[in-house]
């Protein structure tokens, strides 16, 4: 197994003690949360860094890195749903997002293609990533507990939800050939 996916995997471990922490709450355990949020967050640029410099590119790593990244973003979400930090609608247009584009990167690779990663793709995490880290930091700093309590908390929410149905938007219309295809080729 290649450094980067160890990298991956770790992240992966990771993810149920971030969950463990934010589902507690309380100051302590979010600077726990967040301090792993950051560094799950921060172990997706090295695994790709680690990938792409010494060649360790695999298919693994394809699969696996992309997972990793969702589970990361998708617990955060839930658990801010369950704090009343998110709207549930909002998580569920997010969510949505990313079933729909994984969906059709099985469906690319299934016919041979690689669907390569837009840049609103790479926005769309950052802005994730940021705005996880700052709902985070506005209940470590202000004690916020709910959507009501911090404009932040809900600007972040909105502003996450508008970048990631543009991200959606943007794979689909540059890959709607294969969405189209496959609605109207029967399978032999």
């Amino acid at each position: 197994m290649t450094l980067a996916n160890k990298i991956t995997l770790a992240r992966i471990a990771l993810i149920p003690f971030f969950v463990i922490f934010a589902t507690i709450g309380g100051m302590t355990c979010d600077v726990i949360a967040l301090v792993l949020f950051c560094v799950c967050s921060f172990t997706d640029f090295l695994d790709g860094y680690v990938a792409r410099k010494y060649h360790q590119v695999t298919d693994f790593g394809k699969f696996v890195d992309p997972l990793a990244d969702k589970l990361l973003i998708c617990a955060a979400m839930v658990i801010f749903i369950d704090r009343g930090l998110m709207a549930g609608w909002m998580v569920f247009i997010i969510l949505a997002r990313e079933f729909i584009i994984t969906s059709l990167r099985t469906i690319a690779a299934m016919k041979g293609t690689a669907m390569a990663a837009a840049w609103s793709g790479k926005v769309k995490t950052c802005v994730q990533i940021a705005g996880v880290i700052l709902i985070f930091l506005c209940t470590i700093v202000t004690g916020a507990q709910s959507l009501h309590d911090a404009f932040l908390i809900s600007l972040c929410g909105w502003v996450m939800m508008a970048i990631t149905l543009y991200s959606g938007y943007d794979y689909l219309h540059r890959n709607w050939n294969l969405v189209a295809e496959g609605a109207t080729k029967p399978k032999n």
